[in-house]
């Protein structure tokens, strides 16, 4: 229990500092935005339209946020601006959970079959390798045996570097030359998966989505030739984005959800970043749950997203 609790400890300790920049960005316009109220009005509501949306939580969800307070003020008739933050911590707890996003605490996989495979999509430059490195590394710690696919063929550093993130992290990386037929790494890499009895497959793919049409295609027979090996594959299509852009990591992710159908997010560098805030819009917008936050540099910072503990850290006024 002990082990258990410092665990804990830590992981908190991660996110509340991988949060800071957002939570001092917002709190600080948010403490400008009710200055001088004792009430909350129309007023007070226009302000905090304003912080949402200048904090990155987007147009569309900062008016669902919004006009949800109004009823409750409408309801209650007199809400106190100190009763503010409380109300807008529920608010986001409770939209990030009618979106099913969020709510994990292990690294345990289905048990029904495996391997399970996660099919990695991303632009490059969002810290996609980065995390399936990362993934490799806190699911080999859980106990899982692990394999990687190097199916972005396109850029010899992405083949490179994810098996540098192999030969680091201990698990084996599957690999063909530079221009390979990323279907044909994806189909080596569970052939070999299943025939050693791995637990779980991390497949990254390239990231041209300049090309939608050529991507939409290459994702197609990745998949159709991983349903040859395994017919349930892949069991994942996990979207990165990279936190810091902000709005732009929204457009990317509209754009790739035209190409292909995202099943979970992982959202990178947070921890350098105010726009912290980009976790609520793209979940309430894409209704596809965010599972992983990078929150630094260190595997352990990789972190499975869990809602409660995500908007707990981001409205805590614990000094740190």
């Amino acid at each position: 229990m002990g082990i258990f609790n410092i665990f804990n400890k830590k992981k908190k300790e991660t996110l509340d500092q991988g949060l800071q920049k957002t939570k001092q960005s917002v709190f600080d316009k948010f403490s400008r935005a009710i200055a001088g109220k004792s009430k909350v009005d129309d007023d007070v509501l226009d302000n905090l339209e304003e912080v949402l949306i200048s904090s990155d939580v987007g147009v569309d969800t900062t008016l669902k946020i919004i006009h949800s307070i109004e009823e409750r003020v409408a309801r209650e008739k007199y809400v106190s601006t100190s009763e503010l933050n409380s109300i807008l911590h529920d608010e986001i707890v409770s939209l990030l959970t009618d979106n099913n996003a969020g709510d994990y605490d292990n690294w345990d996989l289905p048990t029904d079959h495996k391997p399970y495979v996660i099919l990695v999509v991303g632009v490059n430059g969002v810290g996609k390798t980065t995390t399936i490195g990362k993934l490799a590394y806190q699911f080999k710690k859980a106990g899982k045996k692990v394999y990687l696919g190097a199916a972005d063929t396109y850029r010899a550093a992405a083949v490179d570097q994810i098996a540098i993130w192999g030969e680091r992290v201990g698990v084996p990386v599957i690999k063909q030359q530079m221009g390979a037929d990323p279907a044909s790494v994806a189909f080596d890499t569970l052939e070999s998966a299943k025939a050693n009895e791995a637990d779980v497959v991390l497949v990254d793919t390239a990231g041209r989505l300049h090309n939608k049409i050529g991507l939409m295609n290459e994702l197609k027979k990745i998949k159709d030739v991983m349903k040859k090996v395994l017919p349930e594959a892949p069991d994942e299509v996990m979207l990165v984005l990279d936190g810091s852009t902000g709005q732009n990591a929204f457009e990317q992710a509209k754009q790739f959800s035209s190409v292909t159908q995202i099943t979970s997010l992982a959202i990178t560098k947070l921890d350098g970043t105010a726009k912290g805030g980009v976790v609520i819009g793209i979940s309430d917008q894409l209704k596809v749950p965010v599972k992983y936050i990078g929150l630094g540099e260190q595997m352990e910072d990789l972190q499975l997203f869990n809602r409660k503990d995500f908007v707990d850290s981001l409205f805590s006024t614990e000094e740190k």
